[in-house]
């Protein structure tokens, strides 16, 4: 109990710091580009037209909306961390007790890293599965308040919570966790197996390659996450999911297709040194490209 109580407390901590960089990441990932480009330098030291970035985009909205305005949608964003936490450590755990109690498990069994690393990456993918199925409503919720930012909307109405666990986002949401969750851990495995001398334990293996792989796989699978969120908004009754920002998608399949054509696959993926997108240009009225 005291587990998971410390393990929510951080929990909300890093959701309550991290709120103004994803509220940010949100609007350029529908599109909403309030700032037009700017002559800049990239890593290279070259002259380039740039968009605003991390820090440029935040002054904004703190010019629109006061520093309270970065936190817009951080109370069911605290929920979402909360909830999915206690639900992650309680199917976790259930997996424990069902261990200890089976016959002969204080018996020690040898076990393969690879059998190991299966194992545990199989809990974890139903615990994460779990917690993101129950707390989905409330990553809605968040992401549809965010995007009021655009349309000046004062107050989101959802129809019902029936839409929320409709086709809002959920599916491309867990296969991209899942993805990300088993590309994380395998190279993890594949590295410190064959790539370093010894073999490590889990815990070592965890400690040596996890935060690398874990970038890499968050990478690869950045486009569901891009997906999902523009589904989760798309066509709700906020200007942010409407044209011109967006059309109105028929399914998460044909917003991915469509993102495709267009090269859109990784926006909002970096928030510095962004580039202006080629072959477009900037409309101040609408504050996007096309």
């Amino acid at each position: 109990m005291a587990d998971s109580a410390s393990q929510v407390l951080l929990g909300s901590g890093l959701t309550v710091l991290s709120q103004p960089l994803m509220y940010v990441k949100v609007l350029v990932q529908v599109g909403y580009e309030p700032l037009p480009p700017t002559l800049g330098r990239n890593i290279f030291g070259r002259q380039v037209y740039q968009l605003p970035g991390l820090f440029a985009y935040a002054k904004h909205i703190v010019k629109v909306d006061g520093r309270v305005g970065l936190f817009k949608g951080l109370t069911p964003r605290l929920c979402s961390s909360a909830i999915g936490t206690v639900v992650h450590s309680k199917v976790l755990q259930r997996y424990q007790d069902a261990e200890q109690a089976e016959p002969g498990a204080n018996k020690k069994e040898h076990v393969s890293s690879l059998e190991q690393v299966l194992k545990e990456t199989s809990r974890e993918m139903v615990a994460r599965s779990a917690a993101t199925l129950i707390t989905h409503p409330f990553h809605v919720i968040t992401l549809r308040c965010m995007v009021q930012f655009i349309g000046r909307e004062t107050k989101y109405r959802y129809r019902a919570w029936g839409q929320l666990w409709g086709a809002v986002g959920l599916i491309p949401r867990l296969l991209g966790d899942i993805l990300s969750l088993w590309l994380c851990n395998m190279l993890a495995y594949l590295i410190n197996t064959y790539a370093l001398e010894n073999g490590v334990s889990m815990a070592e293996m965890k400690s040596y390659s996890q935060a690398v792989t874990g970038f890499f796989a968050s990478m690869l699978t950045y486009p569901f996450v891009l997906v999902s969120n523009l589904m989760a908004v798309n066509n709700c009754g906020l200007a942010g999911g409407l044209l011109p920002y967006a059309p109105s998608y028929s399914s998460w399949l044909d917003c991915w297709s469509q993102l495709h054509k267009e090269g859109n696959m990784s926006r909002g993926n970096s928030l510095f040194f962004r580039k202006v997108p080629a072959g477009k240009r900037y409309v101040w009225e609408e504050r996007r490209f096309r």
